[in-house]
């Protein structure tokens, strides 16, 4: 699903993107429900910034990644833990591009996610290639994945997320917090 955002954008930059685990829900100015497999997940746009939540009957996960004053966690280049039940991987990348590269890259992920029946992106007025764009699906093994984008077109640059969410399985290293880079 394909919206322009009734906002104002605003001259946000990519190094301002925190990353949590665990917040509530906050407002939203678009939000699609989804039911993946016995997993409710709920997509949700804040602005330049993604609040997912995901619910079944291991427990709960909300993830954010969001401009958030005050924030200690700026965005990581990536993180696996043990959420509850769950194994949790998350792993970023900016794209900094030429300003038509940029314009291209733009189109071509606005193109992927506009008619995906499990995708959320909101376009904001006055700069047609600022957005924030996201697709879930379910994986093997019953995985619950998600990818995000957030456009900056004023700096050329693209925020690119992965998501895995899963249950724990046997000999995992779950649990332990890791960084790594997303290749």
């Amino acid at each position: 699903m394909l919206t322009t955002l009734k906002t104002a954008y605003t001259d946000t930059r990519a190094d301002d993107l925190a990353w949590a685990l665990g917040r509530e829900p906050l407002p939203a100015l678009a939000v699609l429900d989804l039911e993946l497999s016995g997993a409710k997940l709920q997509l949700r746009l804040l602005g330049a910034s993604h609040q997912v939540l995901l619910e079944e009957r291991r427990g709960r996960c909300s993830e954010t990644v969001a401009c958030m004053p005050g924030s200690s966690t700026p965005l990581p280049l990536g993180v696996a833990k043990r959420v509850g039940d769950w194994e949790y991987e998350f792993a970023a990348r900016v794209e900094t591009l030429s300003e038509g590269s940029f314009a291209g890259r733009a189109q071509e992920l606005l193109a992927l996610v506009a008619d995906h029946p499990h995708s959320l992106a909101g376009t904001f007025p006055g700069s047609p290639h600022a957005f924030t764009a996201m697709m879930a699906q379910r994986g093997h093994e019953g995985q619950v994945r998600w990818r995000t984008w957030h456009a900056y077109p004023q700096e050329g640059r693209l925020v690119v997320t992965r998501t895995r969410v899963g249950a724990v399985s046997d000999g995992s290293r779950a649990g332990r917090s890791r960084t790594a880079a997303l290749s």
